[in-house]
């Protein structure tokens, strides 16, 4: 089966997705292509697969994407084909932690096979707050990021499943009640 966790920046899509990945054995996380820089101390194969624009642009020419989408100008995000297959040869279901327009293309793709959540924040503000506190943002970048979640908002009903992320514990037994049902 495949899990697909989709939210705006800041939301809490990756805390729930690593909290998933620390108290159940049966998945595994997809880990997605990236142009971007890493970021603190993202490791190449851990968090993201960093490669170089011209790489990636070679990847879509061959077919290797399962999805991809240039999410900001210029930095591409995307799902290689080898990464759904090394997880499932493994015998785990694949957890994708992508952008919104990426989470509903991999649900139309795998369809009753794929669980698409998207984690919302409790209001705009309350994501700015979020995006300020973190701290790895520029005020220009934050504003670039709440515009893109008032589309990504939009987009929400798409989804199998929302989940509000204003109580992290109670979101995480929210989530955990649905794939208790979805994965049995």
């Amino acid at each position: 089966m495949i899990l697909i966790f989709s939210a705006p920046s800041g939301s809490g899509k990756s805390t729930l997705v690593q909290y998933l990945l620390e108290t159940r054995q049966d998945i595994e996380l997809s880990i997605s292509a990236t142009t971007r820089a890493p970021r603190g101390q993202e490791q190449d194969g851990r968090e993201y697969y960093f490669i170089t624009p011209e790489r990636f642009e070679q990847l879509i020419k061959e077919d290797a994407f399962v999805e991809w989408q240039q999410v900001y100008k210029g930095t591409y995000y995307g799902t290689l084909r080898s990464e759904i297959e090394r997880i499932e040869n493994a015998g785990h279901h694949v957890v994708f932690d992508i952008d919104v327009k990426g989470g509903i293309n991999v649900k139309r793709m795998f369809g009753d096979r794929a669980r698409a959540i998207f984690i919302s924040p409790p209001s705009i503000e309350a994501l700015r707050e979020r995006l300020t506190k973190r701290g790895t943002d520029s005020p220009e970048k934050i504003e670039e990021r709440l515009a893109k979640a008032e589309i990504e908002m939009a987009d929400a009903p798409l989804f199998d499943t929302i989940l509000v992320n204003d109580d992290l514990a109670t979101t995480k037994k929210e989530l955990d009640k649905e794939l208790a049902t979805f994965l049995g």
